[in-house]
């Protein structure tokens, strides 16, 4: 959960770097937001990966737990 929100404020602030950039006529800025955007896109697949990952963790545990006598 950790990772989806940094990766959400990571996004939110790239978009407003870029388009502070693109006001400002600055390709450099505008370069940077971009690369925080998909820095935070990484980071929000990174903790959807962790989120599926504990939900498999959970259901296998359930499913072993059924079987013990």
């Amino acid at each position: 959960m950790k990772d989806k929100a940094h990766g959400t404020w990571d996004e939110t602030k790239g978009k407003a770097k870029e388009e502070w950039g693109k006001a400002t006529d600055d390709k450099s800025t505008e370069y940077k937001g971009k690369a925080e955007q998909l820095k935070g896109k990484g980071e929000k697949t990174i903790g959807d990966i962790k989120g599926d990952m504990k939900e498999e963790q959970a259901e296998e545990r359930e499913r072993t737990d059924v079987n013990r006598p």
